[in-house]
């Protein structure tokens, strides 16, 4: 049972590989499904592997087993290997909780200041303009959805320009990018390694956006000036934006410069690669649930012998 459990502990530490692969490897959008619904898989599967030993080594002590009506301690291969790892999970549980619980609360606080201060700004639609001097545009989530850009922002960019951010920023809003962000924020408190994999997403994300405002404007050149351009305004100045609000001068700019530049023309053989990307990345996120299903049913099962309700 426990070296089941171990398995959906390990595994997403390829995701990371994986995943920016999958990035370079499909379609932005196509891509950040891909790569959101993975990384969900595999943090729900390490939670579930971790709550599962937790109790595992809850059960092995006599006064927590009759609380939990069981007839005699949940029996185990060996304590010395299932109380230290119980004890190293009940520690990555609580640190995980502990860091979710404060991202949440610094996000939710963010989100509504930013929420309050485009309530009070007259609206041009959905743009909302905000008087600062730190350059700063992002594509506001809620009901309904804003595009937020300082003034300082406007003085930045010629007039072509702005139209192509804010066409970028705009279709973060109808993509309902703000939703990815957000579940990788909360797989990133999941397992170490997801971390990684959330800063690929958001990446995703950005791409998509970029693709997605090359096809309204019609000028791929363009979309990659007026986002080099924000990008450098922005560069040093603060932002009080939520996290999981995306921004056009988030991520690795030149990379994201050079993909709208240079897009990678279809050859012979990609689709293949595509598909053995994708495969890699899909098998492992299967393989990391299955054993984590495996190991939860199993110690249920073990639970049950326990409690004199099932035969060993």
């Amino acid at each position: 049972m426990t070296a089941l459990l171990l398995v959906p502990l390990l595994l997403p530490f390829l995701a990371p590989v994986l995943a920016r692969r999958t990035l370079d490897r499909l379609p932005p959008a196509t891509a950040l499904w891909v790569l959101t619904a993975s990384a969900l898989a595999l943090a729900g599967a390490c939670v579930a592997a971790l709550g599962a030993l937790v109790l595992t080594g809850l059960l092995t002590f006599p006064a927590l087993a009759a609380l939990g009506e069981l007839i005699h301690p949940l029996r185990t291969p060996s304590d010395y290997l299932v109380l230290p790892v119980a004890t190293a999970a009940t520690g990555v549980l609580t640190l995980g909780t502990w860091t979710l619980a404060r991202s949440a609360f610094r996000q939710t606080r963010a989100f509504h200041a930013a929420r309050a201060q485009a309530d009070r700004r007259p609206a041009a639609g959905d743009l909302c303009v905000v008087d600062s001097p730190h350059p700063d545009a992002y594509a506001l989530p809620g009901r309904p959805h804003r595009i937020v850009v300082t003034t300082a922002m406007l003085r930045s960019l010629d007039a072509a320009e702005r139209e192509a951010l804010f066409a970028h920023e705009r279709a973060h809003n109808r993509a309902g990018h703000h939703y990815f962000l957000a579940v990788a924020e909360l797989t990133a408190h999941c397992h170490p390694a997801l971390r990684t994999a959330r800063d690929t997403i958001r990446l995703a994300a950005e791409r998509a956006a970029d693709e997605a405002a090359a096809t309204t404007v019609g000028d791929r050149r363009l979309i990659a000036t007026a986002i080099a351009r924000a990008a450098l305004a922005c560069h040093a100045s603060p932002s009080t934006r939520p996290d999981f609000a995306p921004a056009a001068t988030t991520g690795p700019v030149p990379q994201r410069v050079a993909a709208l530049l240079h897009p990678v023309e279809p050859f012979e053989g990609r689709s293949h690669a595509k598909r053995i990307t994708a495969f890699l990345l899909v098998a492992c996120t299967v393989l990391s649930v299955a054993a984590g299903t495996a190991g939860v049913v199993d110690f249920h099962h073990e639970v049950e012998i326990a409690q004199g309700e099932a035969g060993p």
